[in-house]
């Protein structure tokens, strides 16, 4: 007994201590980080913007205290920050070019498109672009194909291969665990139940992804066709070809790099692009140099402001982040009732996710557009019920490689009836009505239930329809005919009217300023960012744990295995494309 207490002391007053230890390194790394950006950048002259690529690109990213204090590697990146930091080097004279590093980017190729058209842009001040990895992926070699040098280790490779789009099937996994998905859907290319009720594609998805893969693949060919000064043709043929497996210098040879260089060189190879002399240092600017960078931009004396309202994630599905439909409203109305913000920018990066929310912002932006200019900026994805929110607006621009439309809904219910009978459970019900216990977990859904759900589904998208073709300005007839669940690229959408004009977010910008007729502007981003103070406070580091685990133990299937966790807590009917669509 004694033993016992001595042991439980020693084990509290441990937990004590290392709690203390650990508050105090919490206090530390804080009071650095809040030094550090509190620290006034200089840059010296004969710069260069160094982008070192390796980790995740999202639409925008927040300080994340539990990364700093673990030490995590893999970054993070705002797309908004990337873009902005191009535009400071290009503007900046003591800057004189881009180093990028390739090494491993989670990114779909719409972000990748902007940043690559930001830097095309940047080129056109006369500074230079020198891009090395040891071996580029077929993404980053993209990107980094607008440098005027591409460098590469004489060991290495570039990833040269075409696209494929490999989605994943469920229905067989389910059924051995005795859990049926029971659908209801409208639209013939509706594809997001496929992988749960499926084996292989439908002769509609397979049109379709052939298609829009199709599409993304020529718009790669066409960027990587003008930087290279390389036929369209030979690309193609280096890709049948897996150029990858040869030796190095058939890259060169081909044209696909410019110079085959070890990386401890390529410090010296930047000296001499920047005349600096050999025993001086490289000035180097890091993207977190240039976030914190000054722009020199003249001042607004007109009191016009434009806001950019970033919306990205899946609407209402209770995944981490998101589109929260209730503050989404909240902060729109807001916005409508600042009379200083002529304009708007909506910036759109969703698969979809619930009709019902997807419906009520929709509702908000209508009401907005009675008072503003509202243009839609889609990213990666404005898709189902990211198009939803995104039809009424004045205008919409789009990257060629976003993928939008899948105008559709559907509905799933899981049948676990296979899953009780193993496990033993039994269930009985006394009710008042006939359907009382619907959705009752001892049973499938009978035949009346479901007469009941497919109405309400045809119901939903009867209104989603309808909501495209007022927004669009078409007859309902003429956007059925486009809707059907079908996913566009944004080059084809422009074609078939779902799109106004291709570009990025300056571009959606420039046009709500000329809608607005406002000439002088101040750019104000919401929702504001937090800072690092109220992160460490809302983070859970439980959450963020668990979290990092199923991510890694399950990787390629995380996204279904997840949906299919959350399926009882999710709004059963959906406006949303695939859950994964594993474009390689």
């Amino acid at each position: 007994m004694k033993d016992f207490l001595k042991f439980t002391l020693a084990t509290v007053v441990g937990i004590i201590l290392s709690s203390i230890v650990m508050f105090f390194i919490g206090a530390i790394v804080l009071f650095g980080v809040i030094s550090s950006s509190e620290k006034e950048v200089e840059v010296k002259s004969n710069s260069i913007m160094f982008l070192d690529l390796n980790g995740a690109l999202e639409e925008r990213t927040e300080e994340n205290p539990l990364l700093q204090l673990i030490g995590e590697e893999y970054s993070t990146y705002g797309l908004d920050d990337i873009l902005l930091s191009i535009k400071k080097a290009k503007e900046n004279e003591d800057i004189k070019g881009i180093y990028i590093q390739a090494r491993m980017l989670n990114a779909s190729y719409a972000s990748l498109q902007e940043i690559r058209n930001a830097l095309a842009d940047f080129k056109k001040s006369g500074k230079f672009i020198v891009a090395y990895s040891d071996n580029y992926t077929q993404k980053l070699y993209y990107l980094s194909s607008v440098a005027d040098k591409v460098l590469l280790n004489p060991k290495g490779m570039i990833e040269w291969k075409g696209l494929a789009s490999q989605p994943i099937f469920y229905k067989d996994l389910l059924k051995k665990i005795g859990v049926e998905m029971q659908v209801f859907k409208v639209g013939t290319y509706k594809s997001a139940v496929e992988p749960f009720i499926a084996t292989q594609m439908s002769p509609a998805n397979r049109e379709q992804v052939t298609e829009f893969v199709g599409s993304i693949w020529n718009e790669i060919l066409n960027g990587v066709s003008a930087s290279r000064k390389i036929s369209k043709d030979s690309l193609n043929a280096y890709a049948d070809r897996m150029i990858m497996f040869y030796p190095s210098e058939q890259a060169v040879k081909c044209h696909l790099a410019d110079t085959l260089i070890y990386k401890n060189d390529v410090r010296d190879y930047l000296k001499r692009m920047t005349k600096t002399d050999k025993k001086d240092d490289l000035a180097v600017m890091s993207l977190k140099d240039m976030i914190n960078l000054k722009r020199n931009v003249p001042k607004n004396k007109s009191g016009n402001a434009i806001a950019v309202y970033y919306a990205f994630g899946e609407i209402d599905t209770n995944a981490d982040g998101g589109i929260i439909s209730e503050k989404v409203i909240k902060d729109l109305r807001e916005i409508r009732e600042n009379k200083d913000i002529k304009a708007v920018v909506l910036r759109v990066n969703s698969p979809g996710g619930s009709a019902f929310g997807s419906e009520q912002i929709w509702n908000e932006i209508k009401a907005l557009k009675k008072e503003k200019t509202v243009v839609v900026s889609m990213g990666d994805y404005a898709a189902s019920g990211g198009y939803y929110i995104s039809c009424a607006a004045d205008c919409i621009v789009a990257e060629p490689t976003t993928l939008t439309g899948s105008i559709g809904i559907f509905g799933m219910f899981p049948n676990v009836k296979g899953l009780t009978d193993k496990v033993g459970l039994n269930f009985d019900v006394v009710k008042t009505n006939k359907f009382s216990d619907l959705g009752a977990l001892g049973r499938g859904l009978n035949s009346d239930e479901q007469t009941l759900i497919q109405m309400n589904i045809n119901q939903g998208y009867n209104t989603f329809l309808s909501r495209c073709a007022e927004g669009r300005k078409m007859s309902k007839e003429k956007m059925e005919k486009i809707a059907e669940g079908r996913v566009w690229t944004g080059e084809k959408a422009k074609k078939i009217g779902l799109v106004d004009e291709l570009g990025g977010i300056d571009k959606a910008i420039q046009i709500a300023a000329q809608k607005a007729k406002v000439k002088e502007y101040t750019l104000l981003s919401f929702p504001e960012k937090e800072n690092f103070l109220s992160s460490l406070l809302k983070e859970k580091p439980t959450h963020y744990i668990e979290s990092k685990l199923t991510k890694s133990k399950f990787g390629e299937l995380y996204q279904g295995f997840s949906m299919i966790k959350d399926v009882q807590s999710l709004d059963y009917m959906q406006a949303r494309v695939p859950f994964d669509i594993n474009i390689k």
